[in-house]
């Protein structure tokens, strides 16, 4: 098959990525052997879970049937994505894994997936994220798998480019943030360009055909010292072309942004439980227990859709499940509310044709009624109005 190079910043096993998985699947010969390579998160204690659940992504979403492997010698389709990238770099360059996935680039055969950390181990040199983000280590660099060199690309390769998780510190650049990645840029080796990639997005090498293509949410930046260059999804170019402006020169002409329905595929997880939480508050404002029903079943059926991802919107399917819950409950609060809504009004409306034709008695003994049934009526010069009492 023509040899395929993927690199992805991140939702490797999401929804937004299976376009994407299945483009490169289609590539691949009948009774494909396809390698899932487990290394970076070997470490974990729910490595086997990530693995199935990945396997189930790759079986459910992109047709692919994937076994865990050690080695990659003689894979058609090789996949590796979340974890640490310096633990899996350890283990590659001490094994014949890191030689092999750089013959693969070099005989530009088989497809070759690198997603998140695995991403990070493409370059030239590798940032040891887990060590500075999470240990306090000083920013540095470790030397990288160079699977790009023999593509004439001299870069590192930066995913989780765009993350926004820190809210109040900068957490852009795979967690390194603007001050530390300008430190570490300037240690690199010269000519050395950084390879930014969005997260929800992929750069796809056609090595046969030397073309590139970026796919997803997002975009691929070129950072140089004093220039970038941004190439958003959608943008396609040759290899040639690229290799220039990681050089420094060259110009691409950015394509115009995909149509509204491509776009509206490709919601993250965290977006779709605002969306839900919002239609949610609507429906119930409004009266409209149905309409707030199907709110929740959207979010449970976008559960279920993400419920495979291994890295991306880490813990974000237990927000949505805590969310369901909640959401569950005051919609039952909600119905009951409707319900007394379309009985409290037509009551109120009895007890003022009563009280206005001088049957007091039988208006107050009315609103003794409703009172028992936890619906307090108010007398006001503006006229009645009722709550409901907790019980």
């Amino acid at each position: 098959m023509p040899g395929m190079l993927v690199l992805m910043g991140s939702g490797e096993t999401s929804p937004t990525m299976v376009e994407v998985h299945r483009s490169v699947a289609r590539r691949l010969p009948a009774g494909a052997r396809a390698v899932l390579l487990d290394t970076p998160y070997a470490f974990q204690e729910n490595r086997a879970d990530i693995s199935a659940r990945a396997r189930r992504y790759f079986a459910r979403s992109v047709g692919l049937q994937v076994r865990v492997a050690d080695g990659v010698a003689g894979a058609d389709w090789v996949f590796s994505g979340p974890g640490s990238p310096t633990y899996a770099l350890e283990r590659w360059s001490e094994g014949p894994v890191g030689g092999d996935l750089r013959a693969r680039v070099r005989a530009r055969q088989g497809a070759t997936v690198l997603a998140s950390a695995a991403a990070c181990t493409a370059g030239v040199a590798t940032a040891p994220v887990y060590e500075i983000y999470k240990v306090g280590a000083e920013p540095h660099w470790r030397p990288g798998l160079d699977l790009l060199e023999p593509l004439g690309l001299r870069v590192v390769v930066i995913p989780h480019f765009d993350n926004a998780e820190g809210g109040t510190h900068d957490t852009r650049y795979c967690y390194l943030g603007e001050r530390r990645l300008s430190r570490m840029e300037r240690e690199l080796p010269p000519g050395t360009a950084v390879l930014g990639l969005d997260e929800h997005t992929a750069v796809l090498v056609d090595l046969g055909a030397e073309e590139v293509e970026v796919a997803g949410r997002g975009g691929l930046t070129i950072r140089r010292p004093g220039t970038r260059a941004v190439l958003p999804a959608g943008s396609r170019l040759t290899l040639g072309e690229l290799r220039g402006l990681t050089e420094g020169g060259g110009a691409v002409t950015a394509p115009p942004l995909p149509p509204p329905a491509e776009r509206a595929r490709q919601v993250t997880l965290e977006e779709t439980i605002r969306a839900c939480a919002c239609r949610f508050q609507e429906a119930v404002a409004g009266g409209d227990p149905p309409a707030a029903a199907r709110a929740v079943l959207d979010l449970e059926a976008e559960l279920v859709r993400w419920s495979a991802d291994t890295e991306e919107d880490e813990g974000g399917v237990e927000q949505a499940r805590d969310l369901m819950r909640l959401l569950i409950a005051r919609l039952g609060e909600a119905s009951s509310d409707a319900g007394v809504r379309r009985l409290a009004g037509p009551l109120l409306a009895l007890r003022d044709e009563l009280r206005r034709a001088g049957r007091y008695a039988d208006a107050d003994a009315l609103r003794d009624a409703m009172s028992r049934g936890g619906v307090q009526v108010e007398d006001t010069p503006d006229g009645s109005r009722w709550t409901t009492r907790p019980d």
